[in-house]
Formats: C-alpha cells, sequence, structure tokens
C-alpha cells in the first residue's frame, strides 16, 4: 500500500521529491525493491507528524507534506490544491484537506468543522457539527494531506501532546491547542484510508478502474 502512496505522490506538480519516513526495516526495504526513497527515524515518535519533522531536519524545503501511508488512493491534484494554500499565502503554516462526508457514528473517521475564513476550528472523532437539532447536518472528513512549513513543523516537534489531543486521539489538535491555525481546502474525493480489512478490499476493487493507476502501474519509479 505505501508504494501506491508513495507513486502516487510522484505525480503532484508542486512536490520536488518524495520521501517515506518510517521506523520499519520492512517498509524500508519495500519501498526500495520500487525504486522509491526511504529514510529511517526513531521508533519512539507519538504520532506521524513528529516522525516527518524528524526527518525534516536534514531537508532544507520550505514546505513539508505529510501525506499518511493509509492513503492508498490519494489524488495528486488534491496535494497540489492543499500546497498551493501554503504557495498563495504567507501567513499559512499549515493546511490540510477537508472532503465531504455522511456516514454517522464512525469513530475511525476525523471529522472537521470550519470558521468563516475557512480555517479549522475543530477535529472529532465524534460527528461534528451535530445533527441533534438539524437533520442530516452537513460533515466534513479530514483527508490526510497536510503541507507545513518546515520550521512551524520542527516546532509542532518540540511541544508536548495536548489535553485535547490525548481524548481524541488526533496529532492536530496540538497545534490548535497551541493557539494555532489550520488552513483547510475543500476537495471532491472518494479517496479511503486504509484502517480495516474491508477498507483494503475496497480500495482494491477501486484501483481496477483508478485513472491515476493506469498512469503509473505498468512504469518504473522515475520513468
Amino acid at each position: 500500500m505505501v508504494v501506491h502512496v508513495y507513486r502516487r505522490c510522484l505525480l503532484a506538480d508542486r512536490l520536488d521529491d518524495v520521501v517515506v519516513a518510517t521506523d520499519s526495516e520492512e517498509i524500508r526495504s519495500v519501498v526500495e525493491a520500487h525504486g522509491g526513497s526511504a529514510v529511517m527515524t526513531r521508533s519512539d515518535h507519538a504520532n506521524g507528524t513528529e516522525r516527518i519533522a524528524e526527518a525534516a531536519e536534514s531537508l532544507e524545503s520550505e514546505i513539508v507534506v505529510n501525506v499518511f501511508g493509509d492513503e492508498a488512493l490519494v489524488m495528486p491534484d488534491s496535494i497540489d490544491a492543499v500546497v498551493a494554500a501554503l504557495h498563495d499565502d504567507a501567513s499559512v503554516n499549515v493546511g490540510i484537506l477537508v472532503n465531504p462526508f455522511t456516514t454517522r457514528n464512525s469513530p475511525g473517521d476525523i471529522k472537521v468543522v470550519l470558521d468563516d475564513r475557512g480555517d479549522v476550528m475543530y477535529l472529532s472523532r465524534s460527528d461534528i457539527p451535530s445533527n441533534a437539532r438539524t437533520a442530516d447536518a452537513p460533515m466534513l472528513k479530514a483527508y490526510h494531506i497536510v503541507p507545513f512549513r518546515r520550521e512551524f513543523l520542527l516546532e509542532y516537534a518540540t511541544w508536548p501532546a495536548g489535553r485535547l489531543e490525548t481524548v481524541e486521539f488526533h496529532e492536530h489538535l496540538r497545534i490548535l491547542e497551541r493557539g494555532h491555525s489550520i488552513r483547510a481546502v475543500e476537495v471532491e474525493s472518494s479517496a479511503v484510508s486504509v484502517d480495516t480489512l474491508d477498507d483494503l478490499e475496497y480500495v482494491r476493487r477501486l484501483m481496477v478502474s483508478d485513472p491515476v493507476f493506469e498512469q503509473y502501474k505498468d512504469r518504473p519509479v522515475g520513468g
């Protein structure tokens, strides 16, 4: 799965390089066997953002994009859209993609509410906004393509986990709890995070007719 994510990231116009950050020798070996690049990190990180912060210490890039390794159907144009938010506004330190979502009572999915500027107000595993008074209140789900300005990412890694981050078990709440903003970019996407065997089977079925897969399935990395 991580190879699919890697190959799809290579198709994004706004990414200059793609590197897998991992503490797993098995993942590193798989990525490199498929012609990809991987860096080993410590195994004691609390989350993936801390992991890529370690990897970013040796980079000179102004912007570092965290693409979660379970986003097997990530769309290259979605990556470009959220990276553009940082390119277009120097005040934005972090971005995140969101997409419309209708499934209720799914704690495996992170729901997002935004303010009028398009910045994240809160992220939760609960259904937000609530439909207690408004039937079928529209929801947004986090689509985990998260660009950071490098210096802000390195600063993030120095902060302790926040109370809400711990309660919701979601790393980006640490940013909000420290009083910083996250700029959201809404896209229409059917991308699925692979968290269960059912998710994996669903993605396998979609991959058969996926137009992005067609672009790289018969090409070597870099070809």
